[in-house]
Formats: structure tokens, sequence, C-alpha cells
């Protein structure tokens, strides 16, 4: 699926030639188009026309004044959802006076893209003039995908345009990251999408209470098209009121994406709550998974992995726990399962806490990849030389223990129970091994 777009850029702008520097964008009036479409989506029709409607992100014409410039470099949007990814690149598009083609890199492949490619070489050979190539989620593309731009990103064949609310340093590859510039898009302030609201309502005609206005603004999260589409709705109320405003934007505004960079950083800080052994914390972020549609599958397996790497042998019943929770939901399924999940969390946040274990597998890891091949010393090999001193059993011996080496000699020591929990008991006892 490829959509092509030139329509919306056809008229032409009223521009101060003589007040403008060479090269530089500007615009003094507007020509109507298809944003006045009574029937499209709000957040459509008032798209910003002039970089001056473009509100929010000041700083980032100070801090890339090139995007002013008719020949600015490729580049990647990089931001949350409704911050003005897709607006700003239609903009430099319109005020570039550059033909505009646009792409979905989910619905797309690498033939779709190089037909796009091909009209905008054709175009250039044509008129002498360049396009501007706008890939949507340009961070599900693969790396043949990404490839076959390599070639012409590097002679500036078109400029490229790429959106993505995926952090572009992790999910684009380093190649074509190289030949492009990443402009990242901050979520919106409150005061940001208040003006916004303000001004589509000017440009509707229309007036809605303030406090409305400032409700919907708040409890948006800084995405502007999450508000444009609440206030919409808002103005359809009958009698509206700030708890039926504030219901209606607070059920559509509350993002997850499990899929994306939100879901690593919910999961991260529930782990860490645990960590810090608190529950109330760690309870939070479980409800915004569990809200978001998060596998509770998913969930479970975090809590048996944390059972032993932040657990460990302080409390060893934990990862019985953790698995029995990890069984039941599996089996259960939701809406109960948040019960069981609620049950391991608080527990486990709850419990004593240490690492000794997960530590020591790590630095046994990272000795054994430092040496060359470990020798089983002979006397503990299954199948022992002629000559070997023999392997004494310990179940022979007072206490179920006799001194003996099991390790080649020079090996560290790599676990260091603590004094927490059950494992202070451990610690005593090996100690008093020694």
């Amino acid at each position: 699926m490829v959509k092509k777009q030139t329509s919306l850029f056809d008229t032409d702008l009223s521009t101060d030639e003589e007040s403008a520097p060479e090269g530089q964008i500007t615009s003094k009036s507007r020509k109507s188009s298809h944003h006045e479409d009574p029937f499209a989506p709000l957040a459509h029709r008032i798209r910003p026309e002039e970089f001056s409607e473009f509100i929010g992100h000041s700083e980032i014409f100070q801090k890339y004044p090139y995007l002013r410039e008719q020949n600015f470099p490729s580049i990647i949007l990089y931001g949350p959802s409704g911050t003005g990814k897709t607006t700003l690149a239609r903009l430099l598009a319109k005020l570039s006076k550059k033909e505009f083609h646009t792409f979905n890199a989910v619905l797309g492949g690498v033939a779709d893209l190089k037909k796009i490619i091909a009209e905008a070489e054709d175009y250039k050979t044509l008129t002498g003039k360049y396009s501007i190539i706008f890939i949507d989620e340009i961070h599900r593309f693969n790396k043949a995908q990404q490839d076959a731009l390599l070639p012409y990103i590097e002679i500036g064949a078109f400029t490229l345009i790429g959106a993505t609310t995926e952090n572009p340093r992790v999910s684009v590859n380093k190649a074509l990251l190289s030949r492009m510039h990443i402009i990242e898009l901050k979520l919106l302030t409150t005061e940001s999408i208040e003006k916004i609201l303000d001004n589509a309502l000017t440009r509707i005609n229309s007036t809605f209470d303030s406090e409305f206005v400032h409700t919907i603004a708040s409890y948006a999260g800084g995405d502007a098209r999450v508000a444009l589409n609440s206030l919409e709705a808002a103005l359809k109320l009958e009698d509206p009121t700030k708890e039926s405003v504030k219901e209606l934007i607070i059920e559509n505004a509350r993002a997850f994406d499990k899929g994306g960079n939100r879901h690593y950083d919910v999961i991260s800080a529930f782990i860490k709550s645990m960590r810090g052994s608190d529950p109330q914390a760690a309870i939070l972020w479980l409800a915004v998974m569990i809200d978001g549609g998060e596998d509770p599958v998913f969930i479970a397996r975090r809590l048996v992995i944390f059972a032993s790497e932040d657990v460990g042998n302080a409390d060893p019943t934990a990862l019985s726990l953790a698995m029995n929770a990890l069984q039941a939901v599996s089996q259960i399924g939701m809406p109960e399962a948040r019960i069981i999940l609620a049950h391991a969390t608080t527990y486990l946040a709850s419990t004593f806490k240490s690492n000794a274990a997960y530590m020591a597998i790590n630095e046994a890891l990272e000795y054994v990849k430092s040496n060359s091949t470990i020798e089983v010393p002979n006397h503990l090999r299954n199948y022992p030389p002629p000559n070997t001193k023999p392997y004494l059993y310990p179940h022979s011996y007072e206490n179920h223990w006799v001194k003996q080496q099991y390790a080649p000699e020079g090996t560290p020591t790599f676990y260091h129970p603590t004094n927490i929990g059950r494992e202070e008991g451990i610690k005593k006892r090996l100690d008093s091994l020694k």
C-alpha cells in the first residue's frame, strides 16, 4: 500500500522574495485547502500551514535553523505520538515547494519503496526539482528496506524524512542513521496544547468553556491529536461538565504501546520498584501494564526471573511462588489473573533481597570466558585415570562433609552470600566450613 500526495501543495504561496534571505522559505498568506472539509477529523482540518502556527516546538527551529531552508538535509523526526511529526513533514514539503510522497513502513515493501524512489528520480529529471519521501514508522523497516535507501541518500537523489516513536539510535540501521539528522520532538506542554485547542476553536468559529479546554489540555498526556479528538467529541456533549469532559479524555489519553518504548519503560519501573522493596509503586506499574493490555504471561515470566535475580537465596520460597503464579496465570487468564499477579508482585516486592546468586553466575561465566579449557580434577571425573587419589564421599563423614578440592587451584570465590533473610544461614554454614 503506497500513497503519493501532491495536491496538498499545488497552490502557490504568497512569498516576500525581496525580504527573504536567499534559500530561506517564507509565507504570508494561506490559500484554501481540503483542511476546511467539515467532515474531516478536527486534527486534520486545523493542521498548520505555516511554521508560525506550529506550536510547542520553537526550540527545534533555533537548534536546527536549516529546517527553514529549501535545501534541508534528510532527517528523522523522533518523538511520541501526537507531537507533530507528520505535520512538520508536511510543512517542510509545502514551504520548500518539493514534491511530497508518503510511504508507510508497515504496509509497503521494498518493491513499493523502489517505485516511489523511481518516481522521485523521474520528477527530478523532468523538472529539475527535488522530492521529499516521507516514511512513517521508519523503525519498522527491516534491514533490506533500510539498505535500499542508502545509495540514494548518499547522492542526495531526494530528501528523506522518517518519522518514528522509537529511539532511532536503537531501531534504525547505523549506516542509514549516519546519513541523516535526528530531530527530537518532545511531549507538548499543557500550555502549548491549550494554545492549539484555542486556535482550533477559532478556526472552526466555535467557543468552549476555558476551564474545559484546560481540563482537556491537562489530561492529554502531551498528545495534541488526543486533545483535538477529545475537544471534537466534547463539543458534541449536550450539557458538558468538568467531570464529563475529564472522563471523556482520560479514557482515550492513556497510552501504553506494547511494542514501543513505554512498554520497556513501564516494565523497567515495575522491576526496579520491586527491587527497591516498594510494593506500592510495584502494584501501580502492574496496574498500568494490565490497563494497557500487556500480556499477563509476560509479566509472570518477569516475576520468575526477578525471584532468582533479585531475591535469590534470601528467600528461596520466592521462586516457587513465582513459578506457581506463572502456571496459574497461564491457565486462568484475565481478568482473574490480575489477582495472582498482584499476589506475587506484592510478596516479591516486600520480601528480603539478594542478588548474590545472580552475581555469582555472571562472575563465573566471565572467568570461564577469559581462560582456556578448565580441566576437571582427576578425582572428580566420571572415570578417573589410574593411580588417582580417591574421591571422598561426604555422606560417609560426620555432618556429611569432608574437606576436599572441587575446583582447580586458583579458582576465585564467586558466590558471596549476604547476611539477609535465609541467606544469612547459608553464609554462617559456609563460614563454618572454612
